[in-house]
Parts: structure tokens; C-alpha cells; sequence
């Protein structure tokens, strides 16, 4: 939702710099919540290869055609609910391998867009990651890959001091709720929270599908 107000304010080409910023706080209040959760041997195989397509990514960014990229998601996110559902009744995960490959796709996608959170969140639930393991292992490959992409903008001079003010106070403003879902997470049984991240993914996919039409 963020990127939707913010656009307005620094402009569209500034949204990605400057929500790389932000959600280096986001994520890495996430990060210090559930620290103890993640999981590592997935978070480095997808950064392995998904670090460099970032870095790739974050460079054409300005060259890509939004309202294709839109919709592309938008379409990804929606069926994948259904498919990974389907895939989980006949027993199929996603293995390590293919947890690389997709890391590789997703590290593209993530330095050239802002709000493809859920493209992770898609892979790990695919990969059999859930709850607090699958927050916290979306939390550091994003931490990681937002200082890589924040290197790359301040390299090119497409951020300054006053987008990364900005970008920080976005970022201090959402810290805290990582902590608050921390305590939320151990009330909440794990159907629901599953049932809960399906629910974010279709909106997501269907905002990106409005954006794409709009």
C-alpha cells in the first residue's frame, strides 16, 4: 500500500529508491523479532544467486514496462494459492533446488519493483516454510537484498540524501510492527496464519492486476 501514496509525493521514478530504504527498517525490525526463526540454508541459496540478478535488476529498472511487469504478477499471485494448495494435497514441495532457481527470478524482479514481498512469501510457503520461520527468512533475504539495491541507486546517482531521509522515516514508522506481530504470531494457530498469508497474496495479486488495467 505504501508505494500507492508515496508515489504522489516523490514521484514514480523515486518510489523504488526510496522504499529500498524503508524497508531496510521494515525488514530489519523483523529480522531482530525473529532472528532466532530463520532459516538459513533457503535464505542462502536464494541469495546466492538472487544478490547479483538483484543488483541486475535494480540497474534496468528504469527500462522495464511496468504495466506488463503489473500484470505479470498480478497473475502469478493469484494462481498460486490455488496451485500451491493443490500441490500440497498431492504431497509436492518445493526442493532446495528449485528454491535456488526461483531465487535467482525473484532477485530480478525485487531490484527492479517495490512491493514483490510476496513473490518470497509465495516461494518459502512453497517450500514448506511457515510461521515465524517463514517471516523471519523473508526478513533477511529482503534486508540483504535492500542494501544491495541501495548501493546500486546511490552509485547512480538516482538517490540522495533527501529521497533517503524519506525513505528512513517511512522506515521508522513501520519498525514496531514486527514486534507487536511477534506476539500476535505465538496467540494465532498456524491454519490461520496460513489461511491469512493466502488472503494477502490475492489481494496483492489482485492490486497488481488493477494497476496493470488501470
Amino acid at each position: 500500500m505504501v508505494p500507492i501514496f508515496l508515489a504522489p509525493v516523490v514521484g514514480i521514478a523515486n518510489v523504488v529508491p526510496v522504499m529500498a530504504v524503508g524497508m531496510i527498517f521494515a525488514n530489519g525490525s523483523r529480522v531482530a523479532a525473529f532472528w532466532r526463526e530463520i532459516h538459513w540454508p533457503y535464505a542462502r541459496r536464494i541469495l546466492l544467486v538472487g544478490l547479483p540478478t538483484c543488483v541486475a535488476g535494480a540497474y534496468a529498472y528504469t527500462l522495464l514496462e511496468a504495466r506488463w511487469v503489473a500484470l505479470l504478477l498480478g497473475t502469478f499471485f493469484v494462481v498460486s494459492v490455488p496451485v500451491r494448495r493443490l500441490l500440497a494435497r498431492a504431497g509436492w514441495r518445493l526442493q532446495a533446488r528449485g528454491v535456488t532457481v526461483a531465487g535467482a527470478g525473484f532477485g530480478f524482479v525485487n531490484g527492479s519493483m517495490t512491493g514483490v514481498g510476496l513473490l518470497l512469501i509465495s516461494m518459502l510457503m512453497a517450500a514448506g516454510l511457515q510461521g515465524a520461520a517463514l517471516i523471519a527468512t523473508d526478513a533477511i533475504v529482503s534486508v540483504i537484498m535492500g542494501v544491495a539495491k541501495i548501493a546500486l541507486f546511490g552509485s547512480v546517482a538516482r538517490l540522495d540524501v533527501d529521497l533517503a531521509l524519506a525513505g528512513v522515516l517511512i522506515g521508522l514508522c513501520t519498525a514496531p510492527g514486527a514486534f507487536i506481530a511477534r506476539r500476535l504470531l505465538a496467540l494465532v494457530p498456524l491454519k490461520v496464519h496460513t489461511a491469512f498469508m493466502d488472503v494477502i497474496v490475492l489481494a496483492g495479486g489482485a492490486s497488481f492486476l488493477w494497476r496493470a488495467f488501470a
